[in-house]
């Protein structure tokens, strides 16, 4: 069986926003979290088809959610 582990790592000027607005969306194979300027999220599984499509997923919605933050930060 294969194992597919991953970190996506991406700066942010409110990390805490970005991955509070993502974390939501999270899968049970999905971490999200604010650390050090950077929004980190970490990615597991055992279907390279299902993780390629929820990378992709996420990506699009962390877009949104840095658009969505930087349109409403204070």
């Amino acid at each position: 069986m294969i194992s597919v582990r991953g970190t996506i790592t991406t700066a942010h000027r409110d990390p805490a926003r970005v991955a509070g607005a993502l974390a939501p969306d999270n899968l049970a194979s999905m971490r999200t979290r604010a650390d050090a300027g950077t929004v980190v999220t970490e990615i597991a599984g055992g279907n390279l088809r299902s993780i390629i499509a929820s990378v992709d997923d996420y990506l699009m919605n962390l877009a949104i959610g840095e658009d969505v933050c930087t349109c409403t930060s204070p």
